[in-house]
């Protein structure tokens, strides 16, 4: 049986230092005790965090749950073990990584399937609750130290650097999972509208995986030539209409990893070919709407994805070691934290922030 959500489970010995969201979207910094080191879980010391739209919008106040408390957000995680339990499959020592999923049931249909973000039992690195026996309140990688169930842990691959397997663990598998799911390769022309953090490693995927076409979709001209730097064979400016009547019914896969408020959903979808698929990564700042007569004279589908599971995520390090596939990325100090996060919400980073905390000077 679960722990209630309330029951607290702390190791009194151990004192974890992050910068935390408690009322305003200054970010303070504040000390917590984990739980105790399981036999399955690691502890990490962590030496960058990637920062993410998911932790801007729990920053800004939005998406979060008021019955937690002090939250230190953070899911793109890479550091080494200080402490590993007997279970966890990893030594002290190792690089490792993690994303927002850090524990699930591991016994239904959706766990036994490699689906573990689909469990009802799931937990995320911060903003949740653990669901297990123990109990307690996770809080992410903004911070010194992290612990997290060593299933959920992944080595890095030697050829990768830290800072850049950081943004994968997030923007890597958000993009990388849909386009396995949806048998992106050498048959399939992908579309990827946004190129920002998710989008400019959705190019690179899709390029990697020898796609017939890998067609960059943007409100300006102003990514264009970086979109075909990331693998891109065609741009489309999505204002243009006579660039977009030429991509009409071209698209197999569409990714939208970025989305303006005043999309027109039915152009959008006038994008996708017969029995293609749109795939949303990101929320729009509101409601989907559009002719459903798209879905059933076409057969087009309409749907979302969700990071990924385990399985996949080692699956996707394993193709970004051996493809080059790396995030573009800015390197700010994680004591600029502030700063950072007003960058994102400016929309400056081309193309991933990651902060170093002062233990990456060790690595």
């Amino acid at each position: 049986m679960s722990a209630p959500q309330h029951i607290l489970c702390e190791d009194k010995s151990a004192t974890f230092t992050g910068w935390a969201y408690t009322d305003s979207q200054t970010l303070k910094p504040w000390a917590y005790h984990p739980r105790p080191l399981g036999s399955k879980d690691v502890e990490i010391e962590i030496t960058h965090g990637g920062c993410c739209g998911s932790d801007v919008h729990v920053i800004c106040g939005r998406m979060v749950n008021p019955t937690i408390g002090p939250i230190i957000a953070g899911h793109e995680i890479v550091g080494k073990v200080l402490a590993a339990g007997p279970e966890s499959g990893h030594q002290v020592g190792d690089l490792v990584g993690s994303g927002c999923l850090i524990d699930a049931c591991g016994d239904c249909v959706d766990c036994n399937a490699d689906q573990e973000q689909l469990c009802s039992k799931l937990t995320f690195v911060f903003n949740d609750y653990f669901k297990d026996e123990r109990g307690g309140i996770p809080q992410g990688g903004f911070a010194d130290r992290v612990r997290i169930n060593g299933d959920f842990v992944h080595k890095v691959p030697s050829n990768i650097s830290p800072a850049e397997a950081a943004p994968l663990f997030c923007a890597g598998l958000t993009t990388y999972s849909p386009l396995k799911d949806h048998g992106a390769g050498p048959n399939k022309t992908v579309g990827v509208i946004g190129i920002g953090g998710l989008g400019h490693l959705a190019i690179q995927w899709a390029a990697a995986m020898k796609c017939k076409e890998v067609v960059a979709i943007s409100t300006s001209d102003n990514k264009r030539d970086e979109a075909f730097k990331l693998g891109a064979t065609k741009f489309v400016n999505s204002k243009d209409p006579e660039q977009v009547k030429a991509a009409f019914h071209s698209i197999d896969i569409l990714l939208v990893t970025g989305i303006s408020k005043d999309v027109d959903w039915n152009e959008l979808l006038s994008l996708v070919a017969n029995r293609g698929t749109s795939v949303l990564l990101a929320v729009p700042e509101s409601l989907v709407t559009f002719n459903p007569v798209e879905l059933l004279m076409r057969q087009v589908n309409v749907t979302g994805s969700l990071i990924g599971g385990r399985r996949i995520t080692a699956e996707m390090l394993e193709f970004a070691s051996k493809h080059n596939v790396r995030p573009w990325i800015e390197k700010r100090p994680m004591s600029d934290i502030n700063a950072a996060v007003q960058y994102m919400i400016d929309g400056k980073p081309r193309y991933r922030v990651v902060l170093e905390t002062e233990a990456a000077a060790k690595i």
